[in-house]
């Protein structure tokens, strides 16, 4: 930990100082900037220039206002400048079902009611909307890449890109009619034509989704594998999950799920496990030898009573382990900032030890080892020149915020969603001042209350 709240570093060779300013697109100056870089460098006073979808430079606020004539000013005086949060799990459109099934087994849970009411109500109309409740939530809330696994996936692209967020997004398989496809044959066809579509955008990454060992087959995890690889794309899925995952995998394949899917041929550097709860010492030299990242959800995983990630002894051991908050249904919100929070109580409380995950341990994990996790740590997760524009103006003037001695440990046992100022994403303003620039919030609410209705009218 270090000793000092801030550190006064010199940024030469970061921008060359000339007669005649330099243009960019946008200014932030008078911030104290919370780097993640590799030194966790803490800058106050500073300011980074932006031009296009990156970051151009960083340095003193007296510096660079001389050095950088840029179109859009933002002064973030009294504000720190981080990297945007980063999302490693969810499903955004299950906020449409959030609080329709409540104190339930994660097996009843699905089964009796999350399946059912998917199988009736989802539509490419319902993923779209009720994608958007989520991202009014998470823009809100400081997050500006997330890792989503639904169905019609191409519908949450698409309100992606018209919010203007970052997203690595898997299309899901399943071993049994789904709402978007009722054949293998036909989610596999969709899946590669979301990739194509996708491949080579500036905020979506297309992915393959195949949802678990317990509803996948082994030949739709392997043949989902095969799909992602030959596109180089990510692989997204839901692994050691609950004691019902952990009974089905030693019931059928007689050993865990990680080592199931190692044999098999499944596991790789593109792949990014979800929950990842019921491991052992092998595993987790498994998961470290595959370079698969996971997503600790700590919410979701309480709530469902699925278990506690190892996440101390996994990043020990080098495995890149993020932080998400599972759907709306299971957690119940998409609040980064609670998950934080609860991310570092959590590995303290069930090993009763005070200086286990640390806070600045912690904050790594919601940025650049998130994005590490999601195999995207070059293009985002910290704020360095050269990288994308993605960061977020939190504000440390609240009751609640005062007085500021750590910053890693105000971000992560005081900090709270509605300190979120402003949020930018790929050198864009899509929040300013809590005003969203890129969503309509009325319709947005409006609409997920028309599909309340749907929803309660589709189970009697």
């Amino acid at each position: 930990m270090k000793k000092f709240l801030f550190r006064s570093i010199p940024l030469i060779g970061l921008f060359a100082a000339s007669l005649q300013a330099q243009s960019a697109d946008l200014l932030v100056t008078h911030a104290t900037i919370v780097t993640m870089d590799a030194q966790h460098r803490l800058l106050e006073d500073s300011a980074i220039a932006v031009t296009g979808e990156n970051i151009t430079a960083i340095g003193p606020t007296a510096q660079m206002t001389a050095a950088y004539a840029a179109k859009k000013q933002i002064d973030a005086h009294g504000a720190l400048l981080m990297p945007g949060l980063i999302n490693a799990h969810t499903h955004m459109a299950m906020s449409f079902l959030r609080g329709l099934a409540e104190d339930r087994s994660l097996n009843d849970w699905l089964t009796k009611f999350i399946f059912p009411a998917e199988a009736r109500n989802v539509t490419p109309d319902f993923v779209a909307w009720a994608t958007k409740l989520s991202l009014l939530e998470m823009l809100r809330g400081g997050t500006t890449t997330v890792a989503d696994m639904y169905y019609f996936e191409e519908q949450v692209a698409q309100a992606l890109k018209d919010a203007g967020m970052r997203g690595v997004l898997g299309e899901t398989i399943i071993g049994f009619p789904a709402p978007d496809n009722k054949t293998a044959e036909a989610a596999f066809a969709y899946t590669e034509k979301f990739l194509t579509h996708w491949q080579h955008d500036s905020l979506i990454i297309p992915a393959v989704a195949p949802h678990s060992i317990y509803t996948c087959s082994e030949k739709l995890l392997k043949d989902s594998a095969a799909l992602a690889r030959a596109y180089h794309a990510p692989i997204l899925m839901h692994l050691s999950e609950a004691p019902y995952e952990r009974d089905v995998a030693r019931a059928q394949h007689g050993t865990s799920s990680v080592q199931y899917l190692a044999r098999i041929g499944a596991l790789g550097p593109e792949v990014l496990g979800a929950h990842c709860v019921w491991l052992d010492s092998a595993d987790i030299q498994t998961l470290a030898q595959f370079k698969v990242g996971c997503s600790y959800n700590p919410s979701s995983n309480m709530k469902s009573a699925a278990g506690l990630m190892p996440a101390v002894e996994m990043l020990a051991a080098g495995v890149a382990v993020g932080i998400g908050t599972d759907g709306a249904a299971s957690n119940n919100d998409q609040d980064m900032f609670r998950e934080i929070d609860l991310a570092a109580k959590l590995q303290k409380f069930a090993r009763m030890d005070p200086t286990a995950l640390p806070a600045e341990q912690t904050v790594e994990m919601a940025t650049i080892t998130g994005a590490r996790a999601l195999h995207i740590d070059k293009l985002t997760g910290s704020i360095e020149a050269g990288k994308r524009a993605d960061f977020i103006l939190v504000d440390t003037t609240a009751p609640h915020d005062t007085p500021l001695y750590n910053v890693y440990a105000q971000i992560v046992y005081a900090m709270k969603d509605l300190d979120v100022r402003t949020t930018v994403i790929n050198g864009k303003v899509i929040m300013e001042d809590r005003k969203f620039l890129t969503l309509d919030e009325a319709a947005i609410l409006a609409k997920a209350a028309e599909y309340k209705q749907k929803v309660l009218a589709s189970f009697k």
